[in-house]
């Protein structure tokens, strides 16, 4: 692959919070650093902590030996999903990475869309989010109950906080290094999967663009209290919007 002058002096750090993932975890880690290879230089930060017992983390440590571009982050302190995120992404920062790309692992995400977040690089946009609902995007393997959530999360979303995305629930996302420090110091308030709509409202008046991308098999369900607080911290953002306190 013929190295771009833009890419080839991008700086990235893959986040990426990994559980129980033993059977693909070598093999996932290797396509995406493979594919992120026109980059002048690329870390993966594989995000573990006590929910994973499978023996995911010795594979990882053991792959870490060979492959330099890999960090294992051991996080025993996390209490939820949106804890291992927030861990990975101040590694992230804390690495000086220019860029960070967030990805889901086990294959729900692929590989083979990395290139298409890199390209927004090229492209001139400060932030890109993966879309399984624009033109080109799929959902796959998954339950019609949770294909409902997710595009009706993104309707609602849309209609109280006049975004504008096509998927505004979607894990696979990519952030220049200040955009993320902004929503870091903004705070992730929610504790549930809405945590990415959260991320997504802050950045509506940044130079976005939306990446066509393959969802395969949803990496976990999503529950009522879940649902319900996905609510809550909606409805929370919207009072801020009307306040004029949040500017989306």
């Amino acid at each position: 692959m013929v190295q771009s002058n833009t890419l080839s002096r991008v700086n990235l750090a893959i986040v990426c919070p990994m559980a129980n993932e033993a059977r693909t975890a070598e093999g996932f880690v290797t396509e995406v650093l493979a594919a992120c290879e026109a980059l002048g230089e690329a870390r993966f930060l594989a995000v573990l902590d006590r929910v994973s017992r499978d023996g995911t983390f010795d594979i990882l440590r053991a792959l870490e030996r060979r492959e330099r571009r890999l960090t294992v982050v051991w996080a025993p302190e996390n209490r939820c999903v949106v804890d291992a995120y927030v861990r990975g992404y101040r590694e992230a920062l804390a690495s000086k990475a220019g860029w960070i790309l967030e990805i889901d692992a086990g294959y729900s995400h692929r590989p083979a869309d990395v290139p298409a977040f890199l390209r927004t690089i090229e492209q001139g946009y400060e932030c890109a989010f993966g879309t399984r609902f624009g033109k080109g995007g799929r959902l796959v393997n998954s339950s019609l109950r949770r294909r409902m959530i997710s595009q009706g999360g993104t309707l609602v979303t849309n209609l109280l906080l006049r975004t504008q995305l096509s998927d505004m629930t979607s894990g696979f996302q990519l952030f220049r290094r200040d955009i993320l420090e902004d929503i870091l110091r903004k705070g992730i308030v929610s504790r549930s999967p809405f945590f990415q709509t959260e991320m997504k409202a802050y950045c509506m008046k940044r130079h976005y663009a939306e990446v066509p991308i393959l969802y395969s098999m949803a990496s976990h369900n999503v529950s009522a209290g879940s649902i319900k607080e996905s609510f809550q911290q909606l409805f929370r953002l919207y009072g801020l919007k009307r306040s004029g306190r949040l500017a989306i």
